[in-house]
């Protein structure tokens, strides 16, 4: 009997907002019942109680999405309460850990459909105060954010592994001696590849309104090199890593429906994308931003498939001066890489962009006729993602 193989039928996301910006008022909870709903309105031969499981990541969770808001998005979007959910961590890559968890259901026989995804309200994420270790202290405590990096640090760890996202990036600059500037059009060729992108209709059937906001809230068209070299370096006054060339913290959810061959009857019409490979790495905490690529080589050879045969790369860009690491060490055609903008300008909600970046290269993979795509996201703490998908137009698509 073969093995069940796992196939992308469908994705969509909401609009990722700015930090503080429109969607700010909306919860995290809300925002993943949104793309979940919204799945299931995109498949209606699809019945709600024929997914097998929801799997959705998200990065902290220590505020209104802390009891496991997978659960809470399958309750809130009116699915039978019969139907489970389950909320994986694995910060930035939490989106595409959840489709690494849904596609293995897939192959073992688990299951036949699962929702995968992910959310992150960045804007909402609360402040904590840790709980002290004896009764009644008479000194002060400090409330930390739970937004973004590290915070509550064991004292154990070493201050290398420690240090902020940014300043590891700076670390990583310093390795691989990548210039200011080649950030800096980098970032304003992510903003000019976004605002194309929407004006050309792109995104209109991967993106879902919530309320009244219908697009990303972060692509600032006409932004230049010129402009970007105006900004200060934000983690080092002798640094080259800024605002302009790292990604913006962001609010957002997305979907991304998983189901074996033999399931798109119950679905309602055909998959788009084979999941044919899945790659994960670890390294150093600080050297994080480099871990995609072991991670893509891996999903790769268990594709069985060659960089040379890969038309279509979407990489999270955490940073400018991470991405361009990892392309010069893939040592790969630029020109296929974030074609429809990436995380500079798009957003990057923590665990919704697994969910963003895989969503993008099947729209990219059936649009530009390509038969290999990578999808892949550094992660804090020294780790990276990748997967492999095939176009299931394989035969009409002309390789390349």
């Amino acid at each position: 009997m073969a093995t069940p193989q796992a196939y992308v039928y469908d994705a969509v996301r909401t609009p990722f907002g700015k930090f503080g910006g429109a969607l700010a008022q909306t919860r995290p909870d809300d925002l993943a019942a949104a793309v979940v709903r919204a799945t299931l309105d995109r498949s209606p031969g699809l019945a709600a109680g024929d997914v097998d499981e929801v799997v959705l990541g998200l990065a902290n969770g220590a505020g209104e999405d802390n009891r496991n808001v997978a659960r809470m998005a399958v309750l809130l979007a009116g699915m039978p309460t019969s139907v489970p959910g389950s909320t994986v961590n694995r910060l930035c890559g939490s989106g595409l850990d959840a489709l690494f968890t849904g596609s293995r259901a897939l192959e073992t026989g688990d299951a036949q459909v699962v929702l995968t995804g992910g959310v992150e309200s960045m804007s909402r994420a609360p402040w904590v105060l840790p709980k002290p270790s004896r009764a009644f202290p008479a000194g002060d405590v400090t409330a930390a954010s739970t937004t973004l990096g590290w915070r509550l640090v064991n004292p154990r760890m070493p201050t290398e592994w420690t240090v902020s996202l940014g300043g590891a990036n700076e670390l990583l600059q310093q390795r691989f001696g990548i210039s200011r500037t080649r950030q800096d059009e980098f970032a304003a060729r992510s903003h000019e590849r976004a605002a194309a992108a929407w004006a050309e209709g792109f995104y209109d059937d991967l993106v879902v309104p919530v309320g009244e906001v219908t697009k990303d809230e972060g692509i600032r068209p006409g932004t230049t090199v010129e402009r970007l070299a105006e900004l200060q370096p934000a983690f080092d006054p002798a640094g080259t890593i800024t605002a302009g060339n790292a990604s913006p913290l962001s609010d957002g959810a997305s979907a991304v429906l998983l189901a074996t061959a033999e399931a798109a009857a119950t679905v309602g019409h055909d998959p788009l994308a084979r999941v044919a490979g899945r790659g994960t790495f670890a390294l150093d905490p600080q050297d994080f931003g480099f871990a995609p690529v072991e991670a893509a080589n891996r999903a790769l050879a268990r594709a069985g498939v060659g960089w040379d045969a890969v038309g279509a790369v979407e990489l999270n860009e955490a940073f400018a001066v991470q991405s361009l690491a990892c392309l010069d060490a893939w040592g790969i055609d630029p020109g296929i890489v974030n074609t429809r903008g990436g995380a500079i300008a798009l957003g990057h909600p923590l665990g919704a962009s697994g969910g963003r970046v895989v969503g993008t290269l099947v729209a990219r993979m059936r649009a530009e006729r390509v038969r290999w795509g990578v999808a892949a996201i550094c992660i804090g703490v020294g780790q990276g993602l990748a997967v492999v998908l095939e176009n299931t137009d394989a035969q009409e698509a002309g390789v390349r």
